[in-house]
């Protein structure tokens, strides 16, 4: 995704938004915690951004989906062994 500066279709205002910012705003934009300002930018800029709004509807699609996983704990045994291996490979760095 490249950056963008687009015009919003309802007012033919700069969405002086760019993608990054865009992707950087999704978490607070899906939990209802922007302000105002910030929403009507991102509101803007996804109008205008076809890239955005699928990057959107993948980000809401995974969410929702890790959601609906639970946690599962890892077995002490492979835990241990992890642990071990990871410890060998720090003691073997240079």
């Amino acid at each position: 995704m490249a950056a963008r500066l687009g015009v919003s279709g309802r007012s033919g205002v700069p969405t002086a938004m760019t993608c990054r910012e865009a992707i950087e705003k999704l978490a607070e934009y899906l939990d209802g915690e922007l302000t105002p300002g910030a929403l009507g930018r991102l509101e803007a800029h996804l109008e205008v951004c076809a890239p955005c709004r699928a990057y959107l509807a993948t980000y809401r699609k995974t969410t929702e989906l890790t959601a609906k996983v639970g946690r599962v704990e890892m077995p002490h045994s492979l835990r241990r062994r992890l642990r071990s291996l990871l410890s060998d490979e720090i003691h073997r760095a240079p």
